[in-house]
């Protein structure tokens, strides 16, 4: 909100200093709208709160990537003490072990599938993989003046630079 207000009363006193002197350059005019509002400082502002947001996603990203990790160490581990249990129940030939909160017990499993040859197994189990549109070739080749059907390159938009010290 007030940085839409000061924006106003930016271009308000633009107006203004314009109109009583129209000949003034853009570097005394930038200067001296710049010493009589705050709309700087509030840019400003809002830049530092952008880079605050970006830093804390990056830190979360790699928080992130690391409870990935963890929780792919902590799958793992789960696995491992699963069969441990299975292979033993197995070998000495429990069936069953039944505790207060749980219930283990070991039972033949179903046969799982093993492809020998993929080339070999019919088309008939495959799945046709739908068709995914290549923008950025798209748009090199737009860029590079070719004219394609059904799409175009938009009007660019103007960016924002950041350079940090």
């Amino acid at each position: 909100m007030n940085l839409r207000f000061a924006a106003v009363h930016y271009q308000a006193i633009r107006d203004r200093i314009k109109l009583s002197d129209p000949d003034i350059d853009e570097r005394t005019l930038a200067d001296t709208i710049e010493g009589l509002t705050d709309l700087h400082d509030i840019v400003i502002a809002v830049i530092r709160s952008a880079l605050d947001d970006e830093a804390l996603a990056a830190g979360l990203k790699g928080r992130m990537g690391e409870l990935q990790e963890r929780l792919a160490r902590l799958q793992d581990r789960a696995s491992k003490r699963r069969q441990i249990a299975r292979d033993v129940m197995s070998e000495l030939g429990l069936k069953k072990i039944t505790a207060p909160d749980l219930t283990v017990s070991v039972r033949p499993g179903s046969p799982a599938v093993i492809v020998l040859n993929e080339k070999a197994v019919p088309s008939i189990y495959w799945t046709p993989v739908q068709p995914k549109l290549n923008k950025a070739q798209l748009a090199l080749d737009l860029k590079g003046g070719a004219n394609v059907a059904g799409a175009t390159l938009s009007n660019p938009e103007s960016v924002l630079s950041i350079k940090v010290r």
